[in-house]
């Protein structure tokens, strides 16, 4: 499996390095990094790290104004693609197809090839603009996934929560995983819990 993940200028920046350093250790899937102008700033302000140091975890890395990359065609073979975090700004040209960047052209051959595409929307309170670009994505087969964490598996770190989010963004693209506890009834979840904090 191929997968783009692209890194924009929103904050949660730690979606998209544990999502990376996770992937990086999967023999069975290679994937590739876009990071724009926005995404470089918070990457350095939210993670101290910069494009290269984040680069190391990918397999193939383009600049977001190389707009000859090859993730660029539709004749490229990529499986899935996640802009984690996606700010409104990158949710608006991916909904209204202005592909002004290698991001919002590698959505856009996301939407038109009929692969998977997950928006990981870092931002609130919405206005009507945001949401209506929301379901312009929607429309057209891409999945809108606010950075919004659940808490019924009882999340004892940030790192629970940051890996619930990972999760769901690794369901989207059909990638297994062992991140976050499943859904079950409340006695079930809690004592799957237990086991795991045993085992560790």
């Amino acid at each position: 499996m191929r997968l783009v993940v692209a890194v924009t200028g929103a904050s949660g920046v730690v979606y998209a390095v544990r999502l990376l350093k996770y992937l990086s250790g999967r023999s069975d899937i290679r994937t590739v990094l876009v990071v724009s102008r926005s995404g470089e700033l918070v990457l350095k302000e939210e993670a101290g790290l910069s494009v290269s140091d984040l680069a190391g975890f990918a397999d193939e890395h383009y600049d977001v104004d190389d707009m000859a990359a090859p993730i660029a065609s539709g004749s490229n073979p990529v499986d899935g693609m996640a802009v984690v975090p996606c700010s409104t700004r990158t949710l608006s040209m991916v909904a209204y197809g202005h592909s002004g960047n290698l991001i919002a052209r590698a959505a856009e051959v996301m939407l038109k090839e009929r692969r998977r595409l997950v928006l990981v929307v870092r931002e609130a309170p919405l206005t009507l603009a945001h949401i209506r670009a929301m379901e312009m994505v929607t429309l057209m087969g891409g999945v809108v996934l606010p950075a919004s964490p659940a808490f019924y598996h009882r999340p004892r770190s940030i790192d629970d929560l940051v890996d619930f989010v990972v999760g769901r963004v690794l369901d989207v693209l059909g990638v297994r995983h062992d991140l976050y506890l499943r859904w079950r009834r409340r006695e079930e979840c809690l004592n799957n819990r237990s086991r795991a904090s045993d085992k560790a």
